[in-house]
């Protein structure tokens, strides 16, 4: 940059002025000009949308066209050092960055500012869109979409789902990476056994089962009438070996005999701990069950995943996904289901999905989950 002001002050000519820096600027650099003379520096084969950016963000996002040397140009022309480029923008009409631009851009500056509007502008969309869709799907069930979406069943719903808030909720749905219809379907159940939409909360949906021996198909002999509910870190279906341990003020919480969290509970205070089994009576009993799938990541793929366990009959109450690098897409479903035997058929079809390569019961995971803090000896 000095070396350009030295010519500047020696060179009467401006034109002897603009040879020579044509000709002694380095290859991987631009060196252009504004109307006023400010020397703007891009990256080789940079565009007047660059060029853009590079003045101010504002201008990027205003760009209509560009004259270069008082010449009009299209947007992509590749600039040359020395050129003069006054930018074009909008008066009035607002104009706004094309998904195009991605296409010739090369500056950094350019592509993160296109980006960073383009994915605010498609957030907004997919919010817009979920939302819409959501209560679309409301309405198809006879629910009252407006008192819903104002009620704590929405707030629960998002709270479920780990979503940071209702925005990133109708957006995961617009995205389809979530399913309105599997999400209308678990408000329409619960709102079937009686809890209104402004009663929910998460309480009632944050138990494994209800807290009754009549409906979680456990036994323990010489308790009849004490609480039981089946432990959400393994998720206990019948034919699982399993362990009770008392729980103040909750009654009896059910893990798996193989669960680490059980294994560490034993370790605080052996003397909670309870035999229990499973009851021949285990009519009305629901359980949850979940399950790890893995598969091609592909667009719709979570839409067929959930529809396909709705088809079942199951009710899903938690959702997690994650896609590699390499586009290999791991899910993990938890959904409630009242025939154990019924578990094997729901993999068999999840396994039966178009890219699906593997779907497995999840078996228990480490120590210190939530159940194990819940039930940390005092």
């Amino acid at each position: 940059m000095n070396r350009i002001i030295d010519w500047q002050g020696e060179v009467s000519d401006p034109s002897q002025f603009l040879e020579n820096l044509k000709t002694d600027l380095e290859q991987d650099e631009l060196f252009v000009f504004t109307p006023k003379g400010r020397v703007i520096t891009l990256p080789i084969f940079s565009t007047p949308v660059d060029f853009a950016y590079a003045v101010h963000t504002e201008v990027g996002h205003s760009c209509m066209g560009a004259r270069v040397n008082g010449r009009l140009v299209p947007l992509e022309y590749k600039l040359t050092s020395g050129d003069t480029c006054e930018v074009l923008v909008s008066q009035g009409e607002i104009n706004e960055p094309s998904q195009d631009w991605l296409d010739f851009v090369v500056s950094p500056k350019a592509r993160s500012k296109i980006k960073q509007w383009l994915s605010r502008e498609r957030l907004e969309d997919l919010v817009e869109n979920g939302k819409d869709e959501l209560i679309e799907r409301l309405r198809q069930k006879g629910l009252p979409a407006k008192k819903v979406l104002e009620s704590q069943v929405l707030s629960d719903e998002v709270a479920l789902l780990n979503f940071e808030d209702d925005d990133a909720f109708f957006a995961a749905i617009g995205d389809q990476r979530i399913d309105a219809v599997a999400i209308v379907e678990r408000m329409s159940k619960r709102m079937r056994d009686g809890v209104q939409p402004d009663q929910l909360s998460v309480s009632a949906l944050g138990s494994n089962v209800a807290a009754s021996p009549q409906r979680n198909g456990v036994h323990i002999e010489g308790m009849p009438d004490v609480m039981v509910r089946l432990s959400r870190c393994c998720t206990p279906v019948p034919d699982d070996e399993i362990m009770g341990f008392v729980t103040k003020g909750r009654g009896v919480t059910v893990h798996r005999a193989d669960c680490a969290n059980a294994a560490s509970l034993f370790t605080q205070d052996s003397a909670r701990l309870v035999e229990v089994e499973w009851s021949s009576e285990s009519s009305g009993a629901v359980f949850i069950a979940a399950v790890e799938i893995v598969a091609l990541d592909r667009s719709r793929l979570l839409r067929d995943v959930a529809n396909a366990l709705s088809d079942e009959h199951v009710n899903i109450v938690a959702c997690t996904t994650h896609t590699g690098a390499d586009r290999v897409a791991k899910m993990r479903f938890e959904f409630e289901f009242a025939d154990p035997s019924h578990l094997q058929s729901v993999l068999r079809v999840i396994k039966r999905i178009d890219g699906v390569f593997d779907a497995n019961r999840v078996m228990p995971g480490n120590p210190h989950d939530q159940d194990l803090a819940d039930e940390t000896v005092n």
